[in-house]
């Protein structure tokens, strides 16, 4: 298979250009135009070609690109074009950008210009910016003589940057990981239904509109409210009281409340605790008077716009084509994809409104076939703290959740009650990982509108640490690792040594990758000591339990990731969230797929041989319905 080696050149300006569009609507983009591209076949001369849409089209048409490997710096825009402006489908695609996540850690630039500098290969150059405005014919001869080289350049320098990671040990087994998560934007075929996007989009803004009028009806501004309620017309001045922190906390205080607080994990300084997952704005929402429930809604409806916003680019998305999904590939620390370019389908509601999920639809004649990991982290977490016994029950059959559930409310098994029943679910998922009394208590609450009270609260965690020793011990042996990383020690860690702990690069993973910790140091701050690493967005804390956590994630993620480069060989992976797959069937063959796809996801990897996996299937027309 040959490797082609690409970079593209295209023209953008101050208002069209990718920091003011997404990927997919700039290369849609009626402007878009490809000024050239520079192309290396295997480890031969890289080539510019220029000339208008019909010259580039045939020079691209001289590869074979059904037996190629495409290879690119940000190949989700590389290989968008390919695919959106020529229908050009390499048979494989690799990317430095997606490799330098990986092998570097998220906390590292991954730009071409740093993977240059990092790996010593060269030195990128700055002829993009004397491109702004430009079309082809806008360049002069030697303009474009200039520009062509420092396409060239590009290519090069990704093309060396690849042979020195996989030189340096870039796992193979990741590879096809990269090509699916690239395929899931360039090769789209799912649609969006545009009646119930634009129906849905009125429904929120109207929404919205109610939740000023209440605002203001709360705080005396009768005249207002009514204007509110009109079409189309919201206060401007009570849009920004809600949107305006300082001027928020004022609107609380004139309802006799004391805004909440919390200290900035970043400058360690106390801020206003306004994000709708702060304990103190939570509180808030169950505030005994309904005027000040009635403004944190509206904070949350007028603030929070994403609903608007998403369901707005959906439906432009869909006037333009099918539907595109970027996903990142080793977008978080522990491998996980995430959201990125303005599409963030990690997060689509999965209750309540659902209408977003609708609006995602197979094409004619197929069906959307998702299938979930079940109680993934729980199962990885037992595993790695060497919690055999609960993990032989899990194995058998057993409802863990139900069980500890008996154990709180000291009753028979059968007889725990639903109520009960999400009162073990909801602690055997957060004490898992640590969590005290005081946030125990809450995460009831929020869930169930009951409150069990310190006393309770405190027995709940008590009975938990002694029914599950061996995580508590898991948790204690973290704090010891985060003293072995600092010291630069090797160890191993967890359930059969899986685990090897390098201080120099982190903790080695069965996928060949580590999870990192950068700048990892020991601390005292008020009057205790405190472990921190570093971060892009500033210092974060860490102690044993949220090191075992950290180890959990990145287990279930080396999971999910085995499991989906098997299902790739057979189904069009569609998307990935968290602990869930979604694939491309065809209608008559949707059951064989739930059962193809459940097979692979109820199977162990060699590497945690004896972990008892289970997964839930379904399929339908549209997202909501699998």
């Amino acid at each position: 298979m040959d490797l082609i080696t690409l970079d593209f050149e295209t023209y953008y300006d101050k208002t069209y250009g990718l920091k003011k569009f997404t990927t997919e609507a700039y290369i849609r983009h009626p402007n878009f135009e490809v000024i050239g591209f520079a192309a290396k076949v295997n480890d031969g001369a890289t080539e510019w070609v220029t000339g208008d849409k019909e010259q580039i089209a045939r020079a691209l048409a001289k590869y074979d690109w059904r037996k190629s490997a495409l290879l690119a710096q940000n190949t989700l825009f590389d290989a968008g074009i390919l695919a959106f402006a020529f229908d050009i489908h390499p048979k494989k695609m690799l990317d430095t950008m997606c490799m330098g996540r990986a092998a570097l850690g998220v906390d590292v630039s991954v730009s071409l210009a740093n993977l240059a500098k990092h790996y010593g290969v060269g030195e990128k150059g700055t002829e993009v910016a004397d491109a702004l405005g430009k079309h082809r014919l806008d360049f002069t001869t030697e303009e474009l003589a200039r520009y062509g080289q420092y396409c060239v350049n590009d290519v090069e320098l990704t093309h060396k940057i690849f042979n020195l990671m996989m030189e340096q040990g870039f796992p193979a087994a990741e590879l096809p990981l990269i090509d699916l998560t690239l395929r899931t934007f360039t090769k789209p075929t799912l649609q969006l239904d545009e009646k119930l996007l634009k129906k849905h989009l009125q429904e929120v803004k109207n929404t919205k509109r109610r939740h000023l009028y209440n605002t203001l009806e709360a705080t005396g501004r009768h005249a207002l409210a009514a204007e509110a309620l009109m079409d189309g017309v919201t206060s401007e001045a009570v849009q920004k009281s809600l949107r305006s922190n300082e001027q928020f906390a004022d609107l609380l205080r004139t309802l006799g409340v004391e805004p909440p607080r919390k200290k900035s994990p970043t400058t360690g300084k106390m801020t206003w605790a306004f994000a709708k997952t702060d304990d103190g704005f939570r509180a808030l929402q169950e505030h005994a008077d309904t005027k000040v429930q009635t403004v944190v809604a509206a904070r949350l409806g007028v603030k929070t716009t994403l609903e608007e916003t998403r369901t707005q680019r959906f439906i432009e998305m869909g006037t333009r084509g099918s539907f595109p999904i970027p996903l990142k590939y080793y977008g978080a620390r522990t491998g996980r994809w995430s959201g990125m370019d303005a599409v963030n389908m990690q997060n689509l509601p999965s209750r309540g409104v659902v209408t977003l999920k609708q609006a995602i639809r197979a094409p004619d004649g197929h069906v959307i076939v998702g299938a979930d990991l079940s109680n993934i982290e729980l199962r990885v977490g037992l595993w790695l703290a060497g919690q055999t016994d609960k993990l032989k029950q899990l194995g058998e059959g057993k409802d863990l959740y139900k069980d500890f559930a008996a154990k709180v409310f000291a009753i028979a098994y059968d007889d725990v009650t639903k109520e009960q029943r999400f009162i073990g679910k909801t602690s055997q998922l957060s004490l898992i990982y640590g969590v005290g009394a005081a946030k125990l208590r809450q995460a009831i609450k929020v869930g169930s509108g009951t409150d069990i009270g310190d006393v309770e609260s405190k027995r709940i965690v008590d009975l938990y640490r002694e029914q599950y020793a061996h995580v508590k011990s898991a948790w204690d042996d973290g704090s010891d690792c985060l003293a072995r990383i600092l010291q630069g020690e090797v160890r191993e860690y967890g359930h059969e040594s899986l685990i090897k702990i390098d201080g120099k690069k982190g903790c080695l993973l069965p996928s060949g990758l580590h999870l990192r910790y950068p700048g990892l140091e020991k601390i005292t701050e008020e009057r205790k000591s405190k472990w921190v690493y570093h971060t892009r967005k500033g210092k974060e804390y860490l102690y044993g339990a949220k090191f075992f956590q950290g180890l959990v994630q990145s287990l279930a993620r080396c999971v999910m990731g085995e499991q989906m480069v098997r299902i790739a060989k057979k189904y069009h992976i569609l998307l990935t969230v968290h602990d869930a797959v979604y694939i491309l069937a065809k209608e008559p063959d949707a059951q064989k797929a739930v059962d193809f796809v459940l097979a692979h996801m109820r199977r162990a990897p060699k590497w945690m041989p004896d972990i008892p996996l289970d997964a839930e299937a379904g399929y339908g027309k549209t997202l909501a319905d699998c």
